[in-house]
């Protein structure tokens, strides 16, 4: 197997010679030694593609200024938090429905609840249940003196009931469980958010995908998923355009993630979250010089008219 040469260390000064040699401006130096030190040069990567004059020619685009480039890197940190925190809200919702369907219906002790019979017969998903049982009494074992919420009903009932151990589940493990539920209990949860079975099993992982990728600050803005999700009523409300009879907006892209978020946040969360999206796009507008901000969003996948979706509000329970 043959390797490429070996990455030798380079002081800040030599970084920010490297920048300027590919065309970069570096108007304060002091201030660019200080963000290269704090954030590492690694993090131009992820996005000097955008400013760069083309695949074959990388150099950046004339006029193309450090604080541009850096100012996409906050403006990606902070779509990223806006998006964290909108997907923890989603999981603790969420696992606070699963957790009152199964308690009602199968009771709230882990004796209970954790039966194999409690959880589909499908005679191809045996292996599935038998180990997903098995990773939820490990969870008890392992984190049930490590959090105080599960330490209490423990160490004063003997038990950790659903609604206590869905706290310390991963969202990885919440969506595994709901695949292996019986189906009328998929559809008693899935009706809460008026969406199907099967979308309902498509969106959980994407979910998870994206809250992994929050957690850990990965870049977020022109991430892809592996599987498409399908299309949606949204698509066609915003009149995505088609390519190939397939939308090119909104399918693996970070866009269908916001249509994702629209079916699972109310209507006032939904509405806060694109606001606050909106607000971080126009700031980084400002700050662009060299590229325009479409260029961001379509790199994204937010089609022009992309704050539209915020104007449908879906029909909650209580309204006739």
């Amino acid at each position: 197997m043959k390797y490429r040469s070996n990455k030798n260390f380079k002081t800040l000064d030599e970084q920010i010679d490297i920048l300027r040699y590919k065309g970069m401006i570096v108007n304060n130096e002091e201030y660019t030694k200080e963000i290269l030190l704090r954030e590492n040069y690694f993090f131009l990567n992820g996005y000097r593609h955008l400013f760069l004059r083309s695949e074959s020619d990388r150099r950046f685009i004339e006029g193309t200024t450090f604080e541009e480039l850096y100012s996409l890197f906050l403006f990606d940190r902070q779509f990223r938090n806006i998006i964290f925190k909108n997907l923890l809200i989603i999981e603790n919702n969420l696992k606070s429905i699963i957790s009152y369907q199964l308690s009602k219906k199968y009771g709230y002790k882990e004796n209970d609840y954790l039966k194999p019979k409690n959880f589909t017969d499908d005679p191809y998903k045996t292996k599935q249940v038998n180990d997903l049982i098995h990773k939820m009494k490990r969870q008890i074992r392992v984190n049930g003196l490590q959090h105080s919420a599960t330490m209490h009903y423990i160490n004063n009932y003997g038990y950790i009931p659903l609604w206590v151990l869905v706290k310390v589940l991963s969202f990885g493990i919440v969506g595994e469980l709901y695949a292996i539920l019986k189906r009328e209990d998929q559809l008693a949860i899935a009706n809460r958010y008026r969406l199907s079975i099967e979308d309902f099993i498509d969106y959980l992982p994407i979910l998870a995908n994206y809250r992994n990728l929050c957690a850990h600050e990965d870049i977020l803005f022109d991430h892809r998923t592996q599987k498409e999700i399908g299309d949606t009523f949204y698509h066609s409300f915003l009149k995505i355009p088609k390519e190939d009879g397939t939308y090119q907006y909104g399918k693996n892209d970070v866009f269908a993630l916001v249509i994702i978020l629209k079916q699972f946040l109310s209507n006032d969360e939904f509405v806060n979250f694109c606001e606050e999206v909106d607000e971080r796009i126009r700031n980084l507008d400002y700050n662009l010089k060299a590229i325009k901000v479409s260029k961001v969003l379509r790199h994204m996948g937010f089609p022009k008219n992309w704050k539209e979706i915020s104007t449908v509000r879906k029909k909650v329970d209580n309204e006739e």
